[in-house]
């Protein structure tokens, strides 16, 4: 019987050992985590006061810094007025409702936080729809027209399609979720009842 030669991470030229893919990957995220680390996303602001309000107001939002122009949030976000400035451009290059990104915010209770909303004057991208797996989510503007969705946590939408009548696999199908994850929820339900 023939032996199928075994594959061998050694160079053919100097027999010494090639590193392996894991370690390759552990080296250059030790690599990568000592040079840079994202900290933030940054909005430009008009007014630092107005969007600071908004956010405190609407979002339960803490502020963490507040260097005047400069307010980061508990969030782990951050406003920034007079932002052409702070790059060096014109304020005519600082686009205004881009809608090419959004903040996300989740709530458990969804239907008081669009009541909320009905408090301020709030410009909508849209109101509250269900997605085809099942979240509901709206989404508004802030007063810089940067796009915020506000949507209900995926084990909550899980849990409702569950309560709905819904097997875990319909579910896991549905909400687009893994068998693991549905099967969390379910136990989160059984601990509730």
């Amino acid at each position: 019987m023939l032996k199928k030669p075994r594959r061998s991470w050694k160079a053919d030229s100097d027999k010494t050992a090639l590193p392996s893919l894991k370690g390759v990957l552990i080296s250059f995220y030790i690599l990568i985590c000592d040079f840079m680390k994202f900290v933030l996303p940054l909005l430009a602001v008009k007014d630092i006061e107005v969007s600071k309000k908004f956010y405190k107001e609407i979002f339960d939002q803490r502020v963490v810094c507040d260097y005047g122009k400069n307010v980061t949030f508990s969030g782990g976000f951050a406003i920034q007025e007079d932002f052409a400035w702070l790059i060096d451009i014109s304020s005519e290059e600082v686009s205004e409702k881009s809608n090419n990104m959004e903040l996300y915010f989740e709530t458990d209770d969804l239907d008081s936080f669009i009541n909320k909303l009905e408090e301020y004057p709030i410009e909508y991208v849209h109101r509250m729809k269900t997605h085809d797996w099942k979240q509901r989510v709206v989404r508004i503007y802030d007063p810089d027209h940067h796009i915020i969705e506000i949507g209900e946590p995926m084990d909550a939408v899980v849990k409702r399609c569950l309560m709905e009548g819904y097997s875990p696999e319909e579910t896991a199908e549905i909400t687009q979720q893994t068998m693991k994850f549905v099967e969390r929820c379910i136990k989160q339900l059984n601990e509730k009842a």
